[in-house]
């Protein structure tokens, strides 16, 4: 295990904002298991961990975290639907499932991870703010992060790029991009897959990664019987 990558989650596990889960020492009483936190803790460590040892090329960024996603993984832009994603493109990396009844979906995680399945090789998954922002009152909400909040995690991103030594940043997104090069890190914008948005991100990542086109949809539809 490297030391950093364990250093890095509990500094991570020590924040704490208004109106913000933190996944990694938060426990929510209608969801979590009983030690959800420290699972979701250890999802983190390995991934950095594990980015570290395979000697991550690429990072993908967006811009916090989602109550359907990582708040519930600890891991950004990847839901429940696809841990065993996440753990087969990390080479069996043993993460767990940290909340109680049935797998939760994300639909932005579910393109995401469509592409990285085509990809096939470990890319690292971060937030411009790595935790869950949320309106106040109500926790299963999302709502973008504040400057103030930006500012209070921005050792985070330095960090992870630190750590990894990326030779390419992807900001998913205007918000990431915008926060990103805010932190004086040049990095690539593709769109966000949200709001129909899905088919022009698939694109963008295949001309990235020089993938041959494959027919797209809208994968926010359901299936016509």
């Amino acid at each position: 295990m490297n030391a950093r990558a364990k250093s890095f989650t509990d500094a991570l596990s020590s924040v704490q904002l208004d109106n913000v889960f933190n996944p990694y020492v938060d426990h929510c009483v209608l969801h979590d298991r009983p030690d959800a936190a420290a699972r979701r803790r250890q999802n983190l460590e390995l991934s950095l961990s594990t980015a570290v040892d395979l000697k991550v090329r690429t990072i993908w960024i967006a811009r916090d975290l989602g109550y359907r996603g990582g708040r519930r993984t600890g891991l950004a832009l990847t839901d429940e639907m696809h841990l065993e994603a996440y753990s087969a493109l990390f080479r069996g990396l043993p993460v767990e499932k940290a909340t109680k009844g049935p797998a939760v979906g994300e639909r932005t995680a579910k393109v995401i991870w469509q592409m990285l399945a085509r990809i096939g090789e470990p890319v690292f998954l971060w937030n411009v703010f790595p935790l869950h922002p949320h309106e106040p009152d109500d926790p299963m909400s999302n709502r973008s992060h504040t400057a103030r909040e930006r500012e209070a995690c921005r050792e985070f991103f330095h960090e992870i790029i630190n750590l990894l030594q990326p030779e390419k940043v992807v900001a998913i997104g205007g918000d990431a991009h915008r926060a990103v090069e805010s932190f004086s890190m040049n990095c690539i914008q593709v769109r966000h897959p949200s709001y129909g948005g899905q088919n022009i991100f698939i694109q963008q990542v295949e001309a990235a990664y020089g993938l041959g086109s494959a027919k797209t949809h809208d994968l926010f539809s359901s299936p016509v019987s």
